[in-house]
């Protein structure tokens, strides 16, 4: 064999050794445990000093996790004004919003203040969490997902392919926080 052949062969072998290496993503369904996460997070008044560790909202009231893509885009800023312009109903059913994606802090915190969002966005960089929620892409981004945790601390709702072309998903997560009630 000559070199060339050689070396794609070591190349595609290791590669296949790291894919073999990497933890499985364990599949969610409504009951499980969330998974915990600890992370930086900004609101539109600032950028918070600690992280927010999600374990830490439990018996509070029902959480959403809302995944999207990236700050500054049409489609996750439709999503966020969506959120943002039914706060009020969402909070009177006792719902902690976080919006997460890989975006900074600090980007977090000038779209939030851009688009006056009352809820926390939650600063993934390295997508750990996202992972951990079937939320992330090969493409490097977050899909948009949308969980609902209760207040023991399980998923009690999921939407894995939660749309902003209409009012039904989000529909679909208010019912899902009033049945919670």
């Amino acid at each position: 064999m000559n070199h060339l052949v050689k070396s794609f062969l070591l190349v595609f072998v290791f590669i296949g050794s790291m894919k073999a290496q990497s933890p499985a993503v364990r599949e969610l369904k409504v009951g499980d445990a969330a998974p915990d996460f600890s992370l930086p997070y900004a609101t539109r008044d600032s950028i918070a000093p600690d992280d927010l560790k999600l374990s830490s909202l439990f018996g509070k009231g029902p959480i959403v996790l809302a995944f999207y893509p990236a700050d500054w885009s049409g489609g996750c800023t439709k999503e966020v004004c969506t959120l943002r312009d039914n706060f009020k109903a969402l909070a009177g059913l006792n719902a902690e919003i976080l919006a997460i994606s890989g975006d900074y802090e600090y980007s977090h915190h000038e779209w939030a203040k851009h688009h006056d969002l009352p809820f926390k966005l939650v600063a993934d960089h390295l997508h750990k969490t996202a992972a951990a929620y079937n939320s992330y892409n090969e493409a490097g981004y977050n899909r948009r997902t949308v969980y609902v945790i209760d207040k023991s601390g399980n998923i009690a709702y999921m939407d894995l392919k939660y749309s902003v072309r209409d009012l039904e998903s989000f529909n679909r997560l208010q019912n899902a926080l009033k049945n919670l009630q």
